[in-house]
């Protein structure tokens, strides 16, 4: 009862929607590996296989390598924050990370320590969802139609395309 809203990039998943109710989608954030870009590792298990993978604790990103990749042979490394993860990419002691696509690409894939680093394709999957949008408490449907009208008038009013291509160019952070 502390907060009206939660507005951190979150994710909406089957879990989290038992526990809180959610706005209509922000945007989509879908999730993809990074390696060097000379290398040919794809976000498969397959292509994965012996190779390690770093990601953040408690992301949906862990939840999916834990159970998608581990079996298959790829050795996972957690990290406390995102920060870590790339500089043990940066230097070799991981093969990839995995993490939100566009988190990546606007921080460290644009930044000088990630200019040898590219990121996959998005990774479609029902356990790392890519609809983000406001976290709300259960059941408080005022709040809830008052953001979800505000989320549609900055659409119908051009708004959200304005702010998207100033910020992010031709990136399409809505039909991601």
């Amino acid at each position: 009862g502390k907060f009206d809203a939660i507005q951190s990039s979150m994710t909406v998943t089957d879990a989290r929607s038992k526990q809180i109710d959610f706005t209509d989608r922000l945007y989509a954030g879908p999730t993809a590996i990074v390696t060097r870009k000379d290398s040919t590792l794809q976000p498969t298990a397959e292509s994965l296989k012996g190779k390690t993978l770093g990601f953040m604790q408690g992301t949906i990103q862990e939840t999916y390598a834990r159970a998608k990749l581990a079996p298959g042979g790829v050795q996972l490394r957690a990290y406390q924050n995102q920060d870590q993860v790339y500089a043990d990419l940066v230097y070799g002691r991981l093969d990839a990370s995995i993490q939100d696509k566009l988190q990546a690409q606007m921080s460290f894939l644009a930044s000088p320590q990630g200019a040898d680093f590219k990121n996959s394709e998005g990774i479609s999957d029902p356990l790392i969802p890519s609809q983000i949008a406001i976290g709300l408490r259960k059941d408080n449907d005022e709040l809830k139609a008052m953001l979800n009208g505000a989320i549609k008038a900055l659409h119908d009013k051009g708004i959200y395309a304005q702010i998207q291509r100033k910020y992010f160019g031709d990136l399409d952070l809505y039909n991601n």
